[in-house]
């Protein structure tokens, strides 16, 4: 079973609470809930950490990147402005999705720009917990194409 990280940025605690008519009623809970039975279906270990403190994100990254453990992030506004975070995700060793549960395009102009993106292999918004879903489905064909190509993680950047 692959363990994968799913690691959400500030306010998404507040799930269920905060702007329910942007983010809708589900709960951090709920969402926590949908990743570990959605990772059970993929045959994924799926651990979800959420931090309002970009140096704790950039920590977790790194973790991953050592471990080489694939990410389902939501940088929430980190999104928009943290290069810190961006050149973390840069040294990644295993896939990266990018999650939203909005459509950043659909929201204020200052959302439409994800320093994150660049550095992911895809990104996946708009469709609430079914992102979360969505994107760990995408981990795991991912991780699979690895495996069939004698590959069990993205070849680490330099190192060849």
């Amino acid at each position: 079973m692959k363990q994968v990280l799913v690691l959400n940025g500030p306010n998404l605690a507040q799930l269920g609470s905060r702007e329910p008519d942007v983010y809708g009623t589900q709960t951090f809970d709920d969402l926590v809930e949908t990743c570990r039975l959605t990772g059970r279906t993929l045959d994924l270990h799926v651990e979800v950490r959420q931090t309002n403190d970009e140096a704790e994100m950039i920590a977790w990254v790194q973790e991953a990147a050592v471990a080489r453990m694939p990410l389902v992030l939501n940088p929430a506004a980190f999104t928009h402005y943290s290069y810190a975070l961006r050149d973390a995700l840069a040294m990644r060793t295993a896939p990266l999705v990018e999650v939203h549960m909005t459509n950043p395009a659909r929201r204020e102009e200052f959302r439409h720009t994800s320093v994150v993106a660049g550095v992911a292999d895809g990104t996946v918004a708009g469709f609430g917990l079914m992102s979360y879903q969505l994107a760990l489905q995408a981990i795991a064909e991912l991780t699979a194409v690895q495996v069939a190509a004698g590959q069990d993680t993205v070849p680490v950047p330099g190192a060849g």
